[in-house]
Order: structure tokens, then C-alpha cells, then sequence
């Protein structure tokens, strides 16, 4: 009841502060999608969490189940839903029956009024190297996609799967980009699914896990879209200056290489670590900052990649909050956006004083010692490394920005508030 009490207070306070600057933020963020995990025993309830996810404005959520609890929570509140049917589940759904079944109690019983747009069938499966599991996915995916035919849900919504980057033979430089020889027999029957019912091609995409392997080797600032000199693909004389959207390109390379030039990639998962192991470069939470917030900047830029410039980029951030039971190494449990308590795990959006979370004592799992959000389109302080690279140069978001200067004198107001409501 404690901790209830202790997040219903440190959210409240900390929803009204973003909903001040509500429509600045949200503008900034609404085409971008999240990533729900919930492998925690500490997080808030979806009831608690529907407030947050409106208050900094996403628009798209990606679970890792069909969780009535979310569903239900998000109802009318049009959130966009891709829902996921586990890797567990592969043989189970094959049969038209348990299919149906399936569908009718996690996608049709919450449809209309929760905005449930895509299932994805499996997580990563090709990479497992099992083919129990491999053999099982397109069957199960046609299976689950059948259901929907026979319900009259297909036309609202689509299956697809999730894939590792790991599937690509090659990604660099990114016209080279192809899949994995001892995948292709699985993968184009997949692609071939794609085409056939309109479904986009999930990837999961990291550059921290690059650096990570390699420190020495990869530039940082190219990693997290700061400035730096890039790369030029000789392939197609385009210049890469991050290596998210080179990897981006090189899967529409190896789609291309296939024959799928057309099909659309969505990039199911990315994020930043802001805690890790003494082994774990990079997991840090100023690089989770610069990362996911020049991510934020580039999304709202709405310019696509090198290859494909008028593109939708469709990402989905990982994750929204740092899960505390998920196993492997520390960065594991710290790719969240936000604690469990509901407080920034640190800077990308509206600045905030850690003391306006109650007592400052609540555990973090990212270690960070920040406590609020900076607001992604101004500029960092001079002398910094990103100064200026967040910058949005534009009449209508620098009126924005004025009132954002309003924030600090209200966010005092209402400590003061609060404070004089305890006594």
C-alpha cells in the first residue's frame, strides 16, 4: 500500500508538471512508439500508466503479450497496439481453433474501443538457431492471420514477426546489406506472407550492442548521432552520419536483394542502456540521454534514411520503464525511459528537480542521479558535446520554447503547493 501511495503521489506531481508543458512535448513525440515490458515485480499499475504514456504524448505501444490489464487500461484513449503471441505459443496456434480462440480473446474482445493494430507472432526466432522453433513461425503466423480472416478483423489487423539484426550476413556498408544464407530458405516464404497481406517487416535494431563489442573500434559520437565525420557507402555514394539508419538501410538492402524493395520495415525495438557492468562500454545514463533524445529529434525531422528519405522511419524506443527480473547482465534491467516509480531514469524531455518526487529515496535501477527530463528540442548547455545538435530550427516550435521558460516558476509553485498541503 506504501508503494501505491509513494507512486500515486511522486506521478501525480509529476504528471502535472508535464501536462503544463504537455503540448509542446507530446507534438514532439506522437509518431514515435514504446516498447511495454513488464518483467519487474515493482511497476506501476497500467492504470497509473496510461496518464504517463498521454502525458509525453506517444501515440504507438508495442507489448510483449496481449495483457488484458493494459489492453483494458488504453481502452478509448487511441493508442495504437501492436500486440505479441510468445515464441512458447508457435505449435499451440497452428490449430485453427486455438488460433481463433487466441484472437478472439486478446485482439476481438478489446477491439474497438482499444486501438489494436498488428500482432507479431514469435520474438526473434530465426536467431535461436532452433528449428523447432524456426519451422513453426511462417505456420503460425498464416495460422493466426487465418483467424482474422474468419473473424473480419484482417483489414484492421496484421501479423507479422520480429526479427533480430542478427539475421543480416552483411550490414556495412549498407548497400551490401544481405540475410543470412542459412536463413534465406526461412525468411522468403516469410517476406512472400509480408507482401501478401500488407503486414511491415519488424526489426530489432541496436547500435549500443556494436559498441558494446566493440569500443575501440566504433565511434561513440556515431552512435549517438552526434556530429562526426559518418561514413560514405562507395555502393551509393551516400553518407552515413549514425548507425542506426545505415543499419536501417542495409535491411532494406538485403529486402531489396530478395526482390522485396517495396515491403515496409519498422523498427520494433532500440534503445540505450543508462546502467551496465564494468564490462558493458557505453551503458551510461548521459549516452541513454544523447541517444534516445537525438532519436526523438531525428523521428520528429520525419526525413527518413539515406536510402529511403521519404520513408516513415516507424520506431519504437526500448523501453518505457527498466524492468528489475529481466535476466543477464546489468544493462538488461536499464534500457527503461523511466523507473518504476513513474520519475524520469533520466534526461530527454521537460526538466524536472529531483525533489519533486516526494522524499528523493526511491531506488533507481539506472543509477542515475538526474532527475527530470530535458526538453528534446532545445539546444544543450554551451560547451557540451551535443550543444546545438537538438536543436529544431523553427518559428513555431521557438514560441513553444518560451513557455518553457514559464516551467521552472511553476514547478516551484507547486512544490510549494504540495508542501503547505503536508503541514
Amino acid at each position: 500500500m506504501a508503494t501505491s501511495t509513494s507512486f500515486s503521489y511522486c506521478s501525480s506531481l509529476f504528471l502535472s508538471i508535464l501536462i503544463i508543458s504537455g503540448f509542446v512535448f507530446a507534438e514532439m513525440v506522437n509518431s514515435m512508439g514504446i516498447n511495454y515490458g513488464q518483467i519487474a515485480n515493482n511497476l506501476p499499475s497500467p492504470d497509473d500508466v496510461v496518464p504517463l504514456v498521454k502525458s509525453i504524448g506517444i501515440s504507438k505501444i508495442k507489448l510483449y503479450d496481449a495483457d488484458p490489464k493494459v489492453l483494458k487500461a488504453f481502452a478509448n484513449t487511441g493508442v495504437q497496439f501492436i500486440v505479441g503471441l510468445g515464441n512458447e505459443f508457435l505449435i499451440k496456434v497452428q490449430d485453427p481453433a486455438q488460433a481463433q480462440n487466441w484472437v478472439k480473446s486478446n485482439v476481438q474482445a478489446h477491439l474497438p474501443a482499444t486501438n489494436i493494430t498488428c500482432i507479431f507472432v514469435g520474438n526473434e526466432v530465426l536467431t535461436f538457431n532452433d528449428t523447432s522453433l524456426s519451422n513453426n513461425l511462417l505456420p503460425a503466423m498464416q495460422s493466426v492471420h487465418a483467424a482474422l480472416v474468419s473473424l473480419n478483423l484482417d483489414k484492421q489487423v496484421t501479423v507479422t514477426t520480429a526479427h533480430s539484426l542478427s539475421i543480416l550476413e552483411t550490414s556495412f556498408p549498407p548497400s551490401a546489406g544481405a540475410f543470412r544464407q542459412d536463413l534465406t530458405g526461412c525468411i522468403t516464404p516469410i517476406l512472400n506472407f509480408h507482401s501478401k497481406t500488407g503486414s511491415p517487416f519488424l526489426i530489432n535494431a541496436y547500435p549500443y550492442f556494436a559498441y558494446k563489442s566493440n569500443p575501440k573500434q566504433v565511434p561513440l559520437d556515431y552512435v549517438l548521432f552526434q556530429p562526426n565525420s559518418g561514413s560514405l557507402d562507395s555502393g551509393t555514394n551516400l553518407h552515413y552520419d549514425n548507425m542506426l539508419f545505415a543499419q536501417i538501410d542495409a535491411v532494406y538492402s538485403a529486402l531489396a536483394a530478395l526482390g522485396f524493395k517495396k515491403l515496409p520495415v519498422h523498427i520494433s525495438e532500440t534503445g540505450w542502456p543508462s546502467k551496465g557492468d564494468e564490462d558493458e562500454a557505453g551503458a551510461t545514463p548521459e549516452n541513454a540521454k544523447k541517444y534516445n533524445g537525438n532519436l526523438i529529434k531525428l523521428i520528429c525531422q520525419k526525413k527518413g534514411t539515406p536510402l529511403r528519405p521519404g520513408s516513415d522511419l516507424n520506431i519504437y524506443v526500448f523501453a518505457l520503464f527498466n524492468e528489475n527480473m529481466k535476466p543477464g547482465p546489468t544493462s538488461e534491467r536499464n534500457f527503461g525511459l523511466f523507473k518504476p516509480d513513474g520519475s524520469p531514469a533520466y534526461s530527454i524531455g521537460l526538466s524536472v528537480s529531483n525533489s519533486s518526487f516526494g522524499n528523493g529515496n526511491s531506488s533507481s535501477n539506472s543509477g542515475s542521479g538526474s532527475g527530470g527530463l530535458v526538453n528534446p528540442i532545445t539546444p544543450s548547455p554551451p560547451g557540451t558535446s551535443s550543444s546545438g545538435y537538438l536543436a529544431i530550427s523553427s518559428a513555431a516550435v521557438t514560441e513553444r520554447c518560451h513557455v518553457i521558460g514559464l516551467i521552472p516558476m511553476l514547478v516551484v509553485l507547486l512544490l510549494r503547493a504540495v508542501s503547505a498541503q503536508a503541514f
